[in-house]
């Protein structure tokens, strides 16, 4: 399947601003089945230098400088992409322990797992939940994810473009949530069970409510299988529709486009995406 994604946001200043640094998460990640065609990235104004980099997280991160006052600022990012089918269950858990949650993961890959271990939003209600399903999928690590997806798809989604993901908690307890709530509860889920998992920003193609704004699912590391993607609000595993930006084990660190400024101006933000 060719993709072709045109993603542009502009920010309005009512007076002239000097920005900050800008830093952009809007290069995709690739994956065994998927190519890169075409990658281009057009800034208003023009910027006077733009350092591309490879963080933490493996993330390409794109840092941008400007040296002139502005009243607004304009990014796109037109993306061509291959993505071809694949068996997203094409894969065997090993060691073969690690096919009952919860589980231990090996000595060698434990202390790189640790910062999507970590336990922060697992309160005792969301483990309760969490070893429910499991209990009902008969410990199966795989039937227990595709459980917990299922279980949160049934909740009343919302969009709500702007703040951070609520407290997996509350999620739970409301039973409705935007697609970043719904990542975030599915990853304390995990956690709270010992399934290492990330938050990942990005495109999905094919859903009409998805394809205008940007989306999020979460990642987890299943030994035999590496990461492995599962959307809560599609209720599946993740196939060749979606289109990754960014993963990272605290999602407050997925944001697009993230930067200052200075000056007295009250800013605005338009964002348009589109699948050509």
């Amino acid at each position: 399947m060719h993709l072709h994604v045109r993603h542009e946001s502009e920010y309005t200043y009512d007076a002239p601003v000097a920005l900050g640094p800008q830093t952009l998460y809007l290069y995709p990640r690739m994956y065994p089945y998927q190519r890169l065609l075409r990658y281009e990235l057009i800034i208003d104004p023009l910027p006077s230098r733009v350092v591309r980099n490879v963080d933490v997280e493996g993330n390409v991160q794109q840092l941008v400088y400007f040296n002139h006052p502005t009243s607004h600022l304009r990014v796109t990012a037109e993306i061509e992409l291959q993505s071809d089918e694949f068996n997203s269950f094409d894969f065997v858990l090993f060691p073969f322990e690690t096919q009952r949650v919860p589980f231990r993961y090996p000595r060698e890959v434990l202390d790189l797992l640790q910062p999507y271990l970590d336990r922060t939003g697992v309160t005792e209600r969301v483990e309760s939940w969490a070893r429910q399903l499991a209990a009902s999928a008969g410990w199966q690590t795989t039937s227990f994810l595709m459980a917990l997806t299922q279980a949160i798809r049934q909740f009343v989604y919302e969009v709500r473009e702007e703040g951070a993901p609520f407290e997996p908690e509350q999620t739970l307890i409301q039973r409705k949530g935007s697609c970043r709530d719904y990542t975030t509860l599915f990853m304390a889920a995990c956690r709270s069970l010992g399934i290492a998992s990330r938050f990942v920003s990005g495109y999905l193609f094919g859903n009409p409510q998805q394809e205008h704004q940007l989306h999020a699912w979460a990642e987890v590391y299943l030994p035999g299988a590496g990461w492995r993607g599962f959307d809560p609000t599609e209720g599946s595993i993740v196939v060749n529709r979606h289109v990754f930006l960014t993963s990272t084990a605290k999602p407050e660190l997925a944001a697009p486009i993230s930067g200052t400024f200075s000056g007295e101006a009250n800013s605005t933000l338009r964002s348009d995406l589109l699948f050509v």
